[in-house]
């Protein structure tokens, strides 16, 4: 169901307030291009009966990379990759495709102090590069802090009374999870749309976000 824009396809600027982050900038969302391009938790905020987006939550490590799905207001852990690089990148947009995802919500590791981290620049790098491919088919990419969602999907598993190695495989999918219940949440606030240059992409995304 498509929000009830007005002739033409696009959002009213004014009535789209909820602030979110551009590539790291925070900005209200009232200029052209991020009005038009709302997350899909500020979408189902406005709309409860909308369901045209869905969102693949990614909790990035070193090693191995957690996976959870939106497809409501319900998120679910779905699986856990052990890639890297481009192959992870492409695993991922095939991941996408198949579950009908539109947006990825990327966890950026923030330290206690609320400040960035080593570790914060390599998620950004693998989200910028993952933010072109995402474009190419129509599809956002978002930067969600996590801070402490891997102790929220470590309690969640001990009260679902999962057993210690069940957690310990499966507390990446968990962790991404958490990092999606925080977006919705929050209706898309804290996310950090991360935006590719290129001005045809831009034009892509635009073009998708008034289609949906």
């Amino acid at each position: 169901m498509a929000l009830p824009f007005p002739p033409g396809g696009r959002p009213p600027l004014l009535e789209l307030r909820l602030p979110y982050r551009v590539n790291g900038t925070r900005t209200r969302v009232m200029a052209s291009l991020e009005a038009e391009i709302p997350p899909n938790a500020f979408r189902r905020k406005e709309d409860p009966s909308w369901r045209a987006g869905f969102s693949l939550g990614i909790d990035l490590g070193g090693t191995r990379t957690g996976l959870a799905i939106s497809k409501g207001f319900s998120p679910r852990p779905l699986s856990v990759l052990e890639l890297r690089g481009e192959k992870l990148e492409l695993r991922l947009l095939e991941i996408a495709a198949k579950e009908e995802v539109d947006e990825f919500i990327v966890g950026l590791p923030i330290s206690r102090d609320g400040k960035e981290t080593p570790q914060s620049n390599k998620v950004r790098s693998i989200a910028g590069r993952l933010a072109v491919r995402a474009a190419e088919r129509g599809w956002r990419v978002y930067l969600q802090d996590e801070h402490g969602t891997s102790a929220d999907a470590l309690y969640y598993m001990i009260d679902m009374g999962l057993k210690r190695s069940a957690r310990q495989q499966k507390l990446d999918a968990y962790s991404a999870m958490m990092v999606l219940e925080r977006y919705f949440t929050t209706s898309g606030s804290e996310a950090e749309l991360v935006f590719p240059k290129d001005s045809a992409l831009q034009e892509k995304l635009r073009r998708r976000s008034c289609e949906d």
